[in-house]
């Protein structure tokens, strides 16, 4: 117990000295893991729409599919993309493998599922009168899909937040992919991975720590996105 007490004292001296290999895996984190999120919602948002508004044969086994999707095992993502980016891959002549883009390229395939399941529950929780009224008033199709994701902007905003909590916290597939190599495609879960094997407890704490604070973060974010979500779904339809 006092060896956790005294790593966490250590582990706060590192963070508030601003220690370089702490401050160089937790910005690169974050941008590896925002930019991939960014690529999934772009990716997400109107393939969701088009799948919630259209009628097709198979259309309820492929939302089954999609949500099976969620548990979809980081390290099989990372073997996929290994074997598609290696030498002898299709795509190898690219050279991306060890690189942040390869990651980003990695953590966008394993969270678009996430997103794209959770816009569609978005936009089935939507009221039914906010469409029917849109009908009665003359929407299109395109209006009527714009009008829908605004209702549902909150709920979308969240499976974004909860995609990108779901990139940053993974680490099978960025070591697979990213290599852990120092001062280039090394993030906080592979630094701590790493860095507790060698032993330095003190330097896995502090950035644990940091995993911590973002992952509070997006939880106060979550919590109140759904007040918001909840005040909106409350709210009479005009």
């Amino acid at each position: 117990m006092e060896e956790i007490w005294l790593g966490l004292q250590r582990a706060v001296e590192l963070i508030l000295t601003a220690d370089q290999d702490v401050k160089e895996a937790a910005w690169r984190s974050l941008s590896i893991s925002a930019t991939a999120s960014v690529i999934a919602a772009i990716i997400s948002l109107p393939l969701g729409s088009l799948i919630f508004h259209s009628s097709f044969p198979g259309k309820r086994l492929l939302i089954s599919f999609i949500h099976t999707l969620f548990s979809l095992p980081t390290v099989l993502v990372g073997l996929f993309v290994f074997l598609l980016f290696s030498r002898s891959g299709p795509l190898g002549e690219f050279g991306l493998l060890f690189t942040p883009t390869i990651m980003i390229i990695g953590q966008a395939l394993l969270v678009t599922p996430l997103m794209l399941g959770l816009v569609i529950s978005a936009l089935a929780g939507i009221d039914r009168l906010a469409k029917e009224t849109a009908i009665a008033l003359g929407a299109n199709r395109w209006q009527m899909s714009i009008l829908m994701v605004k209702e549902a902007r909150y709920a979308i905003f969240t499976a974004f937040i909860l995609g990108f909590g779901r990139a940053i916290s993974e680490v099978g597939l960025a070591l697979m992919v990213g290599g852990n190599i120092r001062g280039f495609t090394r993030v906080l879960t592979t630094a701590i991975s790493l860095e507790t094997s060698k032993g330095d407890i003190e330097l896995s704490l502090a950035m644990g720590i940091i995993l911590l604070a973002i992952a509070l973060f997006i939880n106060l974010v979550l919590s109140w996105l759904q007040q918001r979500g909840a005040v909106i779904k409350t709210r009479p339809v005009v």
